[in-house]
């Protein structure tokens, strides 16, 4: 028997899951839907989030890192934890970016190249959520282009002494740790810096019209000493912060399409609601042509992620298919978000719905892990050899 339409899974893509897939997507969902919807419109409009409190109650849940092995992280697959980011996002970006920032670029940094004692110190309260991680690597004048990063690395005796300042760091205030790029004379290192060493301070960014729910601060280095053993022994070079940012752009493949999933259920719910000339306006032609197209385009988004992560669990997934991952849902999210806000009218602006928030959360995950511009060159150059955007 071919089963009835489903508006809310419209091309059945739910047939391409796991049971176990499954559940962990309704455990996301069923926990952010119990302790985030009922308060994330204030934290969004008063930029306020509990962030170490929402860190808890997602390393109860084993979201914090659940796609490492080891050391109290839950070892699960590419697909699960992409279902989780959608879910999250589904939420709030501000949310997945806080599980993004601690799982994708913390964790994977010290999990990834770390040393033994490094790993053992921090990942297991990070995976329980009970000591939050930041990454260090853009910089206030240095974003797309990392290789021009001013912080610095010195070695002093047995110590290493950093300087410098980085931007836009998400969870930086509250973190317990700093995984932090710097130049040395041996090139690029990470170092692990927890966040009470003298000289390490983390003001926050405040009047954000976007990403309200989440912490973003400014890390500042001011002559902070390190013992030796504070560098990643595992990777020199840029190769480092860009595989974790890999990891985190494949997050936000799979979180876009919850923004836009939230956003285009939001407008269908609203459409067979609101009555004019006498009739819902989900009866009228031009309403129609926006959602039909809404929920086209979320389905490819969802398809392409879904396809992405099984390639990453196949361990066949290239960056440049992160790109194209990153630069279309991305991309997409936010013009449904648009679109979405057109169907809802004047109501569109209102914190009574998700509609605006997804729509100015997704201007900074537009910008963040990589531009337009960036995931546009670095696709060029996959497909024609030639690097426009190096002299």
């Amino acid at each position: 028997m071919t089963p009835p339409f489903d508006p809310s899974d419209p091309i059945g893509i739910d047939d391409l899951l796991t049971e176990d897939e499954k559940a962990i997507r309704e455990a996301v969902r069923t926990r952010c839907e119990a302790v985030v919807a009922p308060h994330i419109a204030d934290w969004f409009e008063t930029g306020h989030i509990p962030a170490r409190e929402l860190a808890k109650e997602f390393g109860d849940l084993g979201v914090l890192g659940m796609h490492l092995t080891g050391y109290g992280c839950a070892g699960m697959s590419a697909v699960e934890y992409g279902l989780a980011c959608l879910e999250l996002e589904a939420a709030d970006s501000g949310l997945r970016s806080l599980v993004s920032v601690q799982g994708s670029l913390a964790m994977y940094a010290i999990w990834k190249f770390g040393s033994e004692e490094q790993k053992e110190r921090w990942l297991p309260s990070m995976a329980a959520g009970e000591s939050l991680g930041c990454f260090g690597l853009t910089e206030p004048d240095h974003g797309s282009d990392p290789a021009g990063m001013r912080t610095r690395a010195r070695k002093d005796g047995g110590d290493w002494v950093l300087d410098g300042r980085k931007m836009w760091i998400t969870n930086g205030s509250v973190a317990d740790v700093a995984v932090v790029w710097a130049q040395t004379d041996d090139g690029v290192r990470g170092f692990v810096v927890p966040t009470d060493a003298p000289g390490f301070s983390a003001p926050e960014i405040t009047h954000k019209l976007s990403l309200r729910a989440s912490v973003t601060s400014e890390l500042v280095l001011d002559g902070v000493r390190l013992p030796e053993d504070a560098v990643l022994p595992g990777v020199r070079g840029l190769k480092g912060p860009l595989s974790c940012l890999n990891e985190a752009r494949y997050g936000i493949v799979w979180g876009a399409m919850g923004a836009a999933r939230s956003a285009f259920e939001s407008a269908l719910a609203y459409a067979k609601n609101r009555e004019q000339f006498g009739k819902p306006i989900a009866a009228f032609q031009l309403t129609q042509q926006k959602l039909a197209d809404m929920a086209v385009e979320l389905a490819k988004g969802q398809l392409l992620a879904l396809h992405l992560g099984r390639r990453k669990d196949a361990e066949r997934l290239r960056p440049e298919q992160v790109s194209v991952g990153k630069l279309n849902n991305v991309r997409e999210a936010l013009e449904i978000c648009r679109t979405a806000r057109t169907i809802l009218g004047a109501n569109g602006i209102s914190l009574e719905y998700p509609v605006i928030r997804h729509a100015a959360n997704l201007e900074s995950v537009l910008t963040y892990e990589g531009t337009v511009e960036m995931h546009t060159l670095v696709l060029g150059q996959a497909l024609t050899g030639h690097a426009a955007f190096r002299g």
